[in-house]
């Protein structure tokens, strides 16, 4: 074998037996500056720390937030009147509105669509437990179909749900959540209890309801008391029954077609003309969580922008202080061309220090990063469902968040991202003395004092 081969073949080894000197070199002299390296790191520590906790922090809040809209239901669609233009007032009310039997057929024209429920908000009614007459709260009511069990994932944990049968005789059957029923001071099973309500009249409680696992569900001050959907409508049957419905696809994966099933049923259904805007919306969670991830891009993004001033002065702070390393190291240098070192060695040696300084500053921003992230989950609730609503007229009733219910741990994003801004950083300011080390004239450099 030639010499130039084997000079080839042991080019890789030479490289590496380089590096792994230049790195030994610059740990030694990172450990003779300790307390000068520890303040030339100090800016890339706040930084990586800053972005790694950034990223670490949304990414885990948007996988709750994800991990909630699979719980609550990624192929349900919700069906709703929209006011597309002009004035409003009563009697176009009237024409907005959907018609009770509007989802009659629903299921046999969407072959995309497994089940709905037509859902009623009835806002806030005064109620009170028959017998005990000076114990009258403020409670919110809907009124639903029996499907919302299955569609909302929302059982009984006593009594029975609401069935088909109430809703189809318009039975005066209610269901109540451990909030009203601590309110109402009824037992802990409150099956068989009478309620009288302020306008919608007495029911017979047939049931507890299951606490909503989803936050925007709860209300931790008046509970909920549910109704069949029909007793509603034809307690308002003069007026304009305001309600929504909610539709479940057959999959996932069929929650576009079902959507654009649901659009062709309404507009034949509120007779709508080709061209003519549609007075009605259906959305998916699909759109909610695409803003999800948009968002927490954006602000990831802006978050890392502000950070990477942080790195910036970091970087600044290290090509001054290797710039100091160099004039002080003048005569080593000379020394070093003296006997033969080329520059390029020279200057891997300076640059190699940099990037060392910088990775060490990126490991201690990690483990920073991973301290802040911790401390600021703690304060964090485990789920939505650990979020109570503020009333601002009875401060006394907040109740805080469970702490340390999220345990987030930085995503491998976050640390490739710290150590390439890292090595990035030391890289670009690290260069400068990097030159000036490997162009020093020996001659000049020995004579340094």
């Amino acid at each position: 074998m030639s010499k130039l081969a084997l000079s080839i073949l042991a080019l890789p080894l030479r490289l590496a037996m380089l590096l792994y000197q230049s790195i030994a070199l610059a740990l030694a002299q990172i450990w003779a500056n300790k307390v000068r390296g520890i303040l030339t790191t100090l800016g890339i520590l706040i930084g990586v720390a800053a972005i790694s906790a950034v990223i670490a922090l949304i990414a885990g809040m948007r996988d709750r937030v994800l991990a909630e809209f699979e719980d609550f239901g990624t192929n349900k669609l919700a069906i709703y009147p929209r006011w597309v233009h002009g004035k409003f007032n009563f009697d176009r009310r009237w024409k907005l509105v959907f018609k009770t039997n509007d989802f009659d057929d629903l299921l046999e024209k969407c072959p995309s669509v497994a089940s709905y429920t037509r859902d009623v908000g009835m806002g806030e009614a005064a109620a009170v437990a028959a017998g005990s007459p000076g114990n009258q709260v403020n409670t919110r009511m809907r009124g639903i179909d029996a499907e919302w069990h299955g569609i909302e994932r929302r059982g009984v944990t006593a009594g029975r749900p609401i069935t088909a049968m109430d809703d189809l005789q318009t039975r005066r059957v209610m269901l109540i959540d451990e909030t009203l029923r601590d309110l109402l001071k009824l037992p802990r099973d409150p099956t068989g209890a009478i309620v009288e309500t302020e306008f919608w009249g007495r029911f017979l409680v047939v049931g507890l309801l299951q606490e909503s696992p989803v936050m925007m569900s709860r209300d931790s001050q008046t509970g909920e008391a549910i109704i069949p959907f029909n007793y509603t409508s034809y307690k308002l049957k003069n007026y304009p029954l305001w309600f929504n419905a909610v539709a479940v696809a057959k999959s996932r994966d069929l929650v576009e077609d079902a959507k654009a099933e649901i659009e062709f049923y309404m507009r034949q259904k509120r007779h709508l003309k080709p061209g003519e805007t549609d007075d009605f919306g259906v959305e998916t969670a699909t759109l909610a969580i695409e803003s999800l991830n948009k968002l927490a891009s954006t602000v990831t993004t802006v978050a890392g922008g502000i950070v990477a001033i942080s790195l910036l002065v970091g970087g600044v702070g290290i090509m001054n202080i290797m710039l100091v390393s160099v004039s002080e190291r003048t005569r080593e240098i000379g020394l070093r061309k003296a006997v033969g070192a080329r520059p390029g060695a020279i200057m891997m040696q300076f640059l190699v220090e940099a990037v060392v300084l910088c990775l060490l500053g990126g490991a201690l921003g990690l483990v920073a990063g991973q301290g802040l992230t911790s401390w600021v989950a703690s304060y964090l609730p485990s789920s939505a469902a650990d979020l109570q609503m503020w009333n601002p007229s009875e401060p006394d009733t907040v109740k805080m968040p469970k702490a340390g219910g999220l345990r987030i741990i930085l995503p491998r994003s976050a640390i490739e991202l710290a150590f390439t801004f890292s090595v990035g950083v030391g890289l670009v300011f690290g260069i400068v003395p990097a030159l000036k080390a490997a162009s020093l004239d020996p001659i000049e450099a020995l004579r340094h004092e």
